[in-house]
């Protein structure tokens, strides 16, 4: 038996997964590490202490696996994306704590670029919005703020990654400097079309190439570990979160798509190995490159997800906690007529709209709290309705399944409601978290367990499907959704 080694490197905690050949969990361990928030719209995190985190869950894992370093296989990575590490090359050392893709400093450099007149470029040769999500911005503060940053970049002593290349300079000792095309494909950086860092991009964002890491696929022996305990077995499979749960649900063919249920909403869908021409708010990534193929997807982001549930127990006070949402919704026939926009933080795709606030309306002398609860599911499941739509005319196969995972997914209401709105069977795999999975399905790939993807297939096994047809809703939910939808939006604005 084959064994393999997931490390899974989150914005909150590491986790690390030891994993059978048939993908089984054999044993795993997690741990937080310290978030730091400057000042308001500021988040960082301690690169070496990432590191040591996922030093010991490795250690951990194997431990309660039973499995010595010496039997892993090989290990797959995959990690919180566009999260940015400048270190000296030398030293390995980080000149500053990590800037995480939640960080917003660089919002008044990226509103001055798109100003310029760079979007459309961007735009075409990345696949992405000008915004301080990305990784370009977040490196030119780190160049500027830095001492003497910029001249030691220029002279080559410094390097730049993302955490996953911050992950593999440490597994290798300081000699890998690397990252996939996934994490490449996040930074504002990279032409996903030549599938290389991008010279006219560079010099718009005035960034030294010498501090690029090598770009390599997703599923290929890189290099054997040398920094962390006893393993001397190879990184083979790397990518990004999303697109690592993308692949650990078995979306391998166009038109397959998947949604995470995490704190927000992630939702790709593959489009094949031809580029698709997303539009609006949405985005195109490259969803993973395995034999020098890339295959792409389209992406969009929901802010509220989970964390809409969260806010009915820890603002309200209406349920004592989150798993009492789904019997307190299901106690009423529909939500009476209120509609919950959870802009709380702003819309996301396809509206990116930063200045909308959380709305609830429609409210009554009838209005009790399971009214409340059902109009909060029925919001998770209409934002992520409205990515789903949007995504539609940019895919060439159409849309079949939704695969799900994430901790609200275990709401059999929620996927109910999810399941009739898109008109849509939803899969629902027994383990919820599959980046993890994802990792260690590329990295036996990589080192030719499986011969090629459709060899995983017999390892997928839904835990429940759900029909459209199981859930009849409310004839005029969409409407007063989209109308509840634009009153909440550029509420900020109007405030002001």
């Amino acid at each position: 038996m084959s064994t393999l080694l997931a490390l899974d490197q989150g914005t909150t905690s590491s986790r690390a997964v030891v994993l059978d050949d048939t993908l089984r969990v054999l044993g795993s361990a997690r741990r937080e590490f310290a978030q730091y928030f400057p000042a308001p719209g500021l988040v960082e995190h301690d690169a070496v202490e990432i590191w040591q985190s996922i030093h010991d869950v490795t250690l951990e894992a194997l431990a309660a696996a039973g499995v010595g370093a010496r039997e892993i296989t090989a290990v797959g990575l995959t990690n919180q994306r566009e999260t940015v590490v400048l270190w000296e090359r030398s030293s390995g050392r980080p000149l500053h704590r990590a800037l995480v893709w939640q960080d917003r400093r660089t919002a008044g450099l990226c509103e001055q670029m798109t100003a310029d007149g760079h979007a459309a470029l961007m735009r075409e040769r990345t696949g992405l919005v000008i915004d301080p999500y990305f990784s370009a911005s977040k490196l030119c503060w780190l160049l500027d703020h830095c001492p003497g940053a910029r001249a030691r970049a220029e002279r080559g002593e410094l390097a730049f990654g993302t955490t996953d290349s911050w992950l593999m300079w440490q597994l290798s000792g300081g000699r890998a400097h690397l990252t996939d095309v996934t994490n490449a494909a996040r930074t504002l950086l990279f032409n996903i079309d030549t599938g290389d860092w991008d010279d006219e991009l560079l010099a718009r964002w005035t960034i030294p190439r010498a501090l690029l890491p090598r770009v390599v696929g997703c599923a290929e022996p890189l290099f054997d570990i040398s920094g962390l305990g006893d393993l001397r077995c190879p990184v083979a499979g790397v990518a990004g979160d999303q697109q690592a749960a993308l692949f650990g649900l078995q979306c391998f063919d166009a038109g397959d798509a998947k949604c995470t249920y995490g704190t927000g909403c992630f939702i790709l869908v593959n489009a094949g190995t031809t580029r698709p021409q997303a539009t609006g708010g949405l985005l195109t990534t490259p969803a993973w490159r395995i034999g020098g193929t890339t295959t792409y997807a389209v992406e969009g982001s929901v802010f509220m997800g989970g964390a809409t549930i969260q806010w009915l127990r820890d603002q309200l006070g209406i349920i004592a906690g989150a798993g009492d949402v789904e019997a307190l919704a299901a106690s009423v026939p529909d939500s009476g007529g209120v509609v919950l926009v959870p802009a709380f933080t702003g819309l996301g795709a396809p509206y990116w709209d930063a200045q909308a606030r959380g709305l609830l309306i429609g409210l009554t002398r009838g209005t009790g709290r399971a009214h409340i609860a059902r109009a909060a599911l029925d919001g998770i499941a209409l934002q992520v309705s409205d990515v789903l739509d949007a995504m539609r005319p940019a895919l060439a196969a159409p849309l079949r399944t939704l695969r799900v995972d994430g901790g609200a997914a275990r709401n059999d209401l929620l996927m109910r409601i999810q399941a009739s709105l898109l008109g849509l069977t939803l899969e629902r795999p027994h383990d919820l978290e599959n980046t993890a999975l994802g990792a260690a399905a590329l990295a036996g790939l990589g080192v030719g367990l499986w011969p090629d993807r459709d060899s995983l297939r017999a390892h997928w096994h839904p835990e429940r499907c759900f029909a459209p047809a199981e859930f009849a809703l409310d004839a005029g939910l969409r409407r007063r959704w989209r109308r509840a939808v634009e009153r909440s939006r550029t509420w900020a604005t109007d405030d002001a």
